[in-house]
């Protein structure tokens, strides 16, 4: 029987790993991955270099950390000339959480909704038509975005208005095989949803999600998307008319101008006749000698006479 020194010496010596005698590392990376893990916020790097030992080379003590770190599930990243660690951008999958928003519907949306599913297909004019409502662009936008009506195609009418149906999602919403079983007007009635004394004629449509265009429609240009679509027309820009009151206000005082500057000439020519007559009343110069001269013949008479 061999002794346990002889079985000791035929079982092979195991091979050491180098990861079994890890070679120490410097320790100013140390120094970096705590202050960095430990600090909520990126570093910057002269925040980080009062922090080290005098002598270290922070920029190739950050890259070697930055290298080490690379192939790992957190990595030293650079954002904004601060260091920090963050995950690995190919694990962001793992930090993703799906969470499902309830959103109550507005009473307004419900009401669209419902005449969309009886009536379709139908354009927002004949929605608020039926309402006897404006109906608001928010409203038919946030039925859009659940997915449970669609653009189907344009009314051929004047303006080719957008006609709205229900989707598959809508069927699914509501656990419905089909449009067809929706709850008729006898149905209604039952679940007290209507009035037991409703007006002569009352009726309820029967839906129909026959997804082919109607007669009356015209399908969807290959460019239109929901955000065109949704988006009000732009006009073009066209020079606005001036009101009638202010066009007749312009026109008068045209008029009002043209009456002053005739007036004006008016005046002007008046003072110039009157400059001139003045000058045709003026004695002559010898008139005033004749008067005198007469003026002495008569004092000669009065003489003889005395």
């Amino acid at each position: 029987m061999a002794s346990l020194a002889e079985v000791r010496r035929d079982e092979p010596e195991e091979e050491v790993s180098p990861m079994d005698h890890p070679v120490a590392r410097p320790e100013e990376l140390r120094l970096l991955e705590a202050l960095l893990f430990a600090s909520a916020e990126p570093i910057d790097q002269a925040t980080l270099a009062k922090r080290m030992p005098d002598g270290v080379d922070i920029k190739a003590a950050l890259a070697q950390l930055q290298a080490e770190y690379a192939p790992r599930g957190v990595n030293l990243v650079r954002v904004a000339n601060k260091w920090t660690f963050r995950t690995a951008g190919d694990l962001s999958w793992l930090m993703t959480r799906e969470s499902t928003e309830t959103r109550k519907l507005s009473r307004a949306a419900i009401e669209v909704l419902a005449i969309v599913a009886y009536h379709q297909p139908v354009t927002r004019a004949e929605i608020e038509e039926i309402r006897g409502v404006v109906t608001s662009k928010g409203t038919i936008d946030v039925l859009l975005e659940t997915g449970w009506i669609r653009p189907r195609g344009r009314r051929k009418t004047p303006g080719r208005p957008l006609t709205f149906g229900t989707t598959d999602a809508f069927l699914s919403q509501f656990s419905l095989e089909a449009l067809g079983d929706l709850p008729g007007l006898e149905e209604l009635k039952g679940t007290g949803l209507l009035d037991s004394r409703l007006p002569t004629g009352f009726s309820v449509p029967s839906p129909s999600d026959d997804a082919t265009l109607r007669e009356d429609e015209e399908p969807l240009e290959p460019g239109d998307t929901l955000e065109l679509l949704l988006a009000p027309a732009v006009e073009p820009e066209t020079e606005e008319p001036k009101p009638e009151s202010e066009a007749t206000e312009v026109e008068t005082a045209e008029v009002e101008m043209t009456v002053e500057a005739g007036a004006e000439s008016e005046a002007d020519a008046a003072a110039e006749e009157d400059a001139v007559e003045p000058d045709a009343a003026e004695p002559d110069a010898g008139e005033p000698e004749e008067r005198i001269d007469h003026a002495d013949d008569d004092d000669g008479t009065e003489e003889k006479g005395e």
